[in-house]
């Protein structure tokens, strides 16, 4: 999920009482449910498409969900100190107790992860002992009612605590909302990736239920095998081929083992398909985000060859 999501997760926590377990709580919660996502900084050494093999990997896998919150205890723990020893520490902070900040921070780290595996994108949860991706198709990456709803129990809690009211119960009434909103998504995409298809039947086939940007009633389902994708028409509500421009799949295997573009997308996709580009070559998308350039691959010296009559 976006930042500002796993932002508010952190505060509304913090607003249900346990930002009055420690000095410096806020932070801990708030930077805690933010920390996997350090894996951003693969940006400076990674080009291409090599980010979609690293990110939302090793941060994200059992031990940096441990180690990375003890670390931000102790940055927290030792500017409390740094502060204190400057005579700059602010007099209403609460006492700072490492062991309630270091819990804090862990709660705040595994909502991340939960909420990254929601949607269609993935998440490598077991990562280092495992390379897995797992799925859950249950929320689009940006959800605008999490932001709003979430947004405005927070804003009331802060509104409540300021007048003396209680403003605990606001904030695990919205944690309450959304958790049953994320039920009730949940059920959607159940109900759209059990539901008869209407596409050719392919065996080993899988069907993805992908939630759009704002309609989360509604879900953009893709049915298929790696190369033979379909995908329900919104309107008509038939199965369609994804694209009538599909080529052979070419030789990755042996491709792969010397472009690291296309290992890096190969080991990131869930939904792969080959298509023609104008000048007759191969370009790689997936079926998630197709017509997403920020998701293809182009590989120009690869010719598109015509489909074989089982592809």
């Amino acid at each position: 999920m976006d930042n500002l999501t796993h932002s508010l997760v952190g505060a509304l926590i913090g607003q249900a009482g346990l930002k009055r377990k420690t000095g410096l709580a806020m932070p801990a919660l708030i930077i805690g449910a933010n920390l996997p996502d350090v894996d951003v900084t693969c940006f400076a050494w990674t080009t291409g498409l090599e980010h979609l093999a690293f990110r939302r990997g090793i941060t994200h896998g059992p031990p940096a969900l441990v180690l990375l919150p003890l670390l931000l205890a102790g940055i927290l723990w030792g500017f409390d100190r740094w502060q204190e020893s400057r005579g700059k520490r602010p007099e209403g902070r609460l006492p700072v107790r490492f062991g309630w900040l270091f819990a804090l921070a862990f709660i705040a780290c595994l909502t991340h992860p939960a909420l990254d595996w929601m949607n269609v994108y993935g998440i490598r949860l077991l990562e280092p002992f495992s390379h897995r991706w797992f799925y859950g198709d249950v929320l689009f990456i940006i959800d605008i009612w999490l932001w709003i709803g979430m947004g405005l129990g927070l804003w009331l809690s802060l509104r409540r605590e300021k007048r003396g009211g209680d403003w605990r119960k606001v904030a695990r009434v919205t944690l309450a909302g959304v958790l049953a909103y994320i039920g009730v998504n949940a059920g959607v995409t159940w109900a759209a990736e059990t539901a008869r298809l209407d596409a050719p039947y392919l065996p080993g086939q899988i069907v993805i239920g992908s939630p759009p940007p704002a309609a989360f009633w509604h879900r953009d389902t893709i049915a298929g095998v790696p190369n033979n994708w379909w995908i329900r028409n919104p309107d008509s509500g038939v199965f369609e081929p994804i694209t009538d421009r599909r080529c052979a799949w070419p030789d990755t295997d042996t491709l792969r083992q010397t472009n690291s573009q296309l290992d890096a997308f190969l080991f990131w996709s869930r939904a792969p398909f080959a298509v023609r580009a104008e000048d007759g070559s191969v370009v790689l998308q997936d079926a998630r985000y197709s017509g997403n350039s920020t998701f293809t691959l182009a590989l120009p010296d690869v010719a598109c060859e015509e489909l074989s009559q089982q592809d």
